[in-house]
């Protein structure tokens, strides 16, 4: 065989390896499309989801309201994007939240051990055993709706799911050879934790940010469509399809347009995540081989 011929061979499965597969580019594509969709289109002038065409309410998709309009005449593309927004917030205030309280407690847990790690697995057990969504519903009925409350309330409730990934990462990098010649070496704990544990256990934290932001948007839809999220007429996705569910016979779209932007965003998160999740054990240990 040819030194060519064998080029072709080895060098042929390794590129086929790393092509992404079509659903992971697909799943990508859409994530990208509806980021930049609530980033950009706001900007352009014109763009007022509050603005109401009276002359065409519960207009159907057409040129001039590519998506119709609801009941108001409220131009639905426009409210779905707004709604878009208002969920991306929700989610990146989630996110936040959850990957900085569960990050730092499960590197305390994971690394210190002990009565810590008891007393904050308590804890986490404790926050878990709670209804998570009605207690949002109460605080937003006690301190009033918003994206910070929203996003905050439901970031605290990933806590919990955070410092459990984090300690198990933890706890397996403690007993691996380069941490343990570390402290043989006599480096303080800060700079193992920093230089040694968290860049291994960003990938894993990261990674479950994927099922948290669907966890969010899911759950400000939820609060939204029973009416404790955003007040109307403020667009959010969970909303606007509450808005159009007693039009559904007349005027679907109003309801179904909003709902697939949801499911398919939802979808895509997921898709990613599991991607991710499936491919992130082998890539890290061939990166610590």
């Amino acid at each position: 065989m040819s030194t060519a011929e064998t080029t072709a061979l080895t060098t042929a499965p390794r590129t086929a390896r790393r092509r992404p597969p079509a659903g992971v580019l697909a799943a990508a594509a859409w994530l990208a499309v509806v980021a930049l969709t609530a980033l950009l289109l706001p900007l352009l002038p014109g763009f007022d989801p509050l603005h109401g065409d009276f002359a065409h309410p519960s207009a159907a998709p057409g040129p001039g309201h590519w998506l119709g309009t609801d009941a108001a005449g409220r131009d639905v593309l426009q409210r779905t994007v707004a709604g878009a927004r208002a969920s991306f917030t929700v989610a990146g205030l989630t996110i936040l939240v959850g990957l900085l309280g569960g990050g730092l407690l499960g590197l305390a847990a994971g690394w210190f051990r002990g009565p810590l790690d008891k007393a904050i697995g308590f804890a986490t057990d404790l926050l878990m055993s709670v209804p998570s969504l009605i207690l949002v519903m109460i605080a937003v009925s006690l301190r009033g709706p918003g994206l910070v409350v929203i996003g905050t309330l439901i970031g605290l409730f990933t806590v919990p799911h955070f410092t459990r990934v984090v300690r198990a990462v933890v706890l397996s990098l403690s007993e691996r050879g380069f941490v343990q010649a570390a402290r043989m070496l006599g480096t303080t704990p800060t700079r193992i934790l920093r230089r040694e544990i968290v860049p291994h256990v960003a990938p894993a934290a990261l990674t479950f940010a994927f099922t948290a932001t669907t966890v969010a948007i899911v759950a400000e839809g939820s609060l939204s469509f029973l009416g404790f999220g955003l007040r109307p007429p403020e667009p959010s996705w969970g909303g606007i399809i509450a808005e159009g569910r007693t039009t559904l016979g007349s005027a679907p779209w109003i309801s179904l347009a909003p709902a697939a932007v949801l499911c398919l965003t939802v979808l895509a998160l997921n898709y990613l995540g599991e991607h991710l999740r499936s491919g992130g054990p082998a890539a890290a240990k061939g990166a610590r081989g």
